[in-house]
């Protein structure tokens, strides 16, 4: 018998329960470790879908280029998938993000290439060059534009992560909190409880210093790969009940915290991410039960100030 191709191993990826970050009297705390995907990142689930949806309409055929602006996890899911599918592909990053992303992506085998940053900070400015670079480059002959931001594939590529949880809850799900970059995980998310449950509550997450969802103003961060500094497009202010802003020191905190109490590794956003749950879950009380994502694995920013130094993580 023939095995699986290597894209049947996105999704799927298991549940745990919080149990020391938790303070006692709070709801139950969930966290889907999509860190367990292929290439450590709940974005090979969009990936999967975008590249798919392009072949399915006609806009990618074999001998294309697939072309995207990416903080990384997006640019290395692509090039995953793209590797798997037999696409080139080419993407525009920058040095604001971590260097494994980087030299992942090149792994697979995508161009990248790189936009300088303002010390190593996401800004509006930065994102916005990003995508005129890719946008620019996409439109020779024979090129696909990802177009992350604005896919209408994308936010489809999450519904199944959204099925998983509700199984994996127990189809109990009182709350679920997630991080905006480009709005398309919650957006995809959200949809889909609200039709097992419309009574689940939905949470944006954005960072402190770039409250921009909540209508604040546009400030640079270290949380990679949220908060563009400008609302993404397919954004929608019903999609949430709360946004919740978390600084960029919180959500390191905690992602440290996440790595020495609880064996979970992952990145800035998923400490953000566990930031806001905690939160909700105090307000919630016993009986109720909050989820939210590890969006991707610790792994990816080894070099980073997250985790470059073990001693002064330790800290």
């Amino acid at each position: 018998m023939s095995g699986s191709t290597i894209t049947a191993s996105i999704g799927r990826t298991p549940v745990v329960e919080l149990r020391r970050v938790v303070r006692a009297g709070s709801a139950r705390v969930l966290v889907k470790l999509e860190s367990h995907n292929p290439t450590g990142s709940m974005k090979d689930r969009m990936a999967l879908a975008v590249i798919d949806g392009a072949v399915a309409a006609g806009r990618l055929d074999a001998t294309g280029m697939v072309v995207e602006y990416t903080g990384g996890s997006t640019g290395t899911s692509l090039a995953f998938v793209c590797a798997a599918r037999g696409f080139a592909i080419t993407v525009v990053s920058s040095d604001a993000f971590s260097r494994e992303k980087r030299d992942h992506m090149r792994a697979l085998g995508a161009r990248v290439i790189e936009v300088p940053s303002e010390g190593g900070r996401t800004t509006k400015a930065l994102i916005e060059r990003m995508i005129a670079e890719a946008r620019a480059l996409s439109e020779g002959p024979g090129r696909f534009f990802a177009d992350q931001f604005n896919n209408p594939d994308a936010a489809a590529g999450y519904a199944p992560l959204a099925d998983e949880l509700w199984e994996q809850s127990g189809h109990r799900l009182d709350a679920f909190v997630q991080s905006v970059g480009t709005a398309q995980c919650i957006t995809g998310v959200a949809r889909s409880l609200r039709g097992r449950n419309a009574a689940t509550r939905i949470v944006a997450v954005e960072p402190a210093e770039s409250p921009v969802l909540a209508g604040g103003a546009a400030g640079a961060h270290k949380i990679e790969g949220v908060g563009p500094g400008f609302v993404p497009p397919v954004w929608r202010r019903d999609v949430a009940e709360e946004i919740l802003a978390v600084s960029t020191e919180d959500a390191v905190r905690m992602a440290r915290r996440l790595a020495r109490e609880e064996a979970i590794f992952g990145g800035t956003s998923s400490g953000a991410n566990v930031v806001a749950a905690l939160r909700v879950a105090e307000r919630l009380g016993p009986t109720k039960t909050v989820a939210t994502l590890i969006c991707d694995s610790g792994l990816k920013y080894l070099s980073t100030e997250l985790w470059a130094s073990g001693e002064d993580a330790a800290r």
